[in-house]
């Protein structure tokens, strides 16, 4: 978050409550912040509906698929183990709501959805609801392709664009409102630079209904320093936002390139990496993806067991290309030359001294 955006989640508000019945009085303000939020989100992301009230991605996914879906239901999504968002497996949400999921034909070859094998599947299961988008996400889902038909047996077609909700914002992605999904959902904290917290954005028919029952079946007090600091950061997204995305799925590419330049397995080098904000390095297993994520650690270099890099915090404190190149060599000498990292560490202290101010946001 830019200094501005956490000023307002650390306010006054944070103590605030409002209600949309007007049960709590002295709230007018409060209400004006989120209608101009809700305002923002729509112009932003060109949705019908907006719906900031949602405490997390999570909660958005919950509210959306408690709303469409009764028990049997199938939900079509990418499985967990193609790098799907494991909120939706058995050990998830279909667990509490009783709907069976089914996954999408996956080619891990290309990081990406088999369309022909999902148009297929589509016409033989007909679900109740299909869910575009991954936490592993380097690539635009086939949303065009397959919306047809999806619709033609009758689908609820949603997007989770929690990893890439702010590369949608700067137009360097996909926009599934306008490749015929009903609803994206999310969490807001990713390459969306607001705090932790959940969007819906939908067409009018889908977001009537989540707004009917989102109060109080999902959420009932909505945290309104969240929703203020979610809304100033919609305006920074508004202003500086192509910019931030353009640079961030530049930086992503240009450091695959110089990991794969290093010896590393970089997902996807055929597709030209990413065109993201994430660069995805293959291991064969979790175990090993742990041991090189706490080795980097080691050296003050933070990822996860995936391997999963995310370059949108080193782009918004003013990260490009030369220092992605730095990273690199920062990655390849803990991992492949087996360099002490505690020395390393030392250098990587010393490097992120100069990238400690927030770039694209109002001074």
């Amino acid at each position: 978050m830019s200094p501005m955006v956490h000023s307002l989640l650390s306010s006054d508000l944070g103590h605030r409550y409002t209600s949309r019945d007007g049960f709590y009085k002295g709230t007018r303000f409060i209400d004006k912040i989120e209608q101009y939020g809700e305002k923002l989100a729509k112009d932003l992301f060109r949705s019908e509906t907006a719906e900031l009230r949602p405490l997390s991605g999570h909660i958005a996914d919950l509210t959306f698929l408690a709303c469409f879906t009764k028990s049997e239901d199938k939900v079509l999504c990418v499985s967990t183990e193609n790098g799907g968002y494991p909120g939706f497996g058995e050990n998830g949400l279909s667990r509490l709501l009783r709907y069976r999921m089914i996954p999408f034909p996956f080619s891990k070859t290309d990081m990406n959805i088999k369309t022909e094998e999902a148009s297929d599947l589509i016409l033989r299961e007909k679900p109740a609801v299909i869910i575009f988008g991954a936490s592993m996400f380097l690539f635009s889902h086939p949303v065009q392709e397959l919306t047809k038909t999806a619709c033609d047996v009758g689908s609820h077609i949603a997007y989770d664009g929690s990893h890439v909700l702010g590369l949608i914002a700067g137009e360097e992605f996909q926009n599934p409102l306008r490749e015929g999904c009903s609803v994206l959902l999310g969490s807001t904290h990713k390459t969306f630079f607001g705090p932790q917290g959940g969007i819906i954005l939908a067409d009018q028919e889908h977001g009537e209904t989540i707004k009917e029952r989102i109060f109080p079946e999902f959420v009932d007090n909505a945290h309104w320093n969240r929703i203020a600091a979610t809304t100033l950061a919609l305006v920074e997204m508004k202003t500086y936002g192509k910019e931030y995305a353009r640079e961030v799925v530049k930086n992503a590419q240009t450091l695959a390139k110089a990991l794969d330049d290093e010896g590393f397995p970089v997902a996807c080098p055929h597709l030209g990496y990413t065109r993201s904000h994430q660069v995805l390095l293959y291991h064969d297993d979790l175990k090993e993806g742990a041991a090189v994520a706490k080795r980097l650690e080691k050296a003050n270099i933070i990822t996860d067991k995936g391997i999963r890099l995310g370059v949108c915090e080193a782009t918004r404190r003013g990260m490009k290309g030369k220092e992605m190149q730095k990273i690199a060599s920062f990655i390849k000498r803990v991992i492949l030359d087996k360099e002490d990292p505690n020395r390393i560490k030392r250098e990587i202290v010393n490097f992120v001294k100069e990238y400690q101010e927030v770039k694209f946001c109002f001074e």
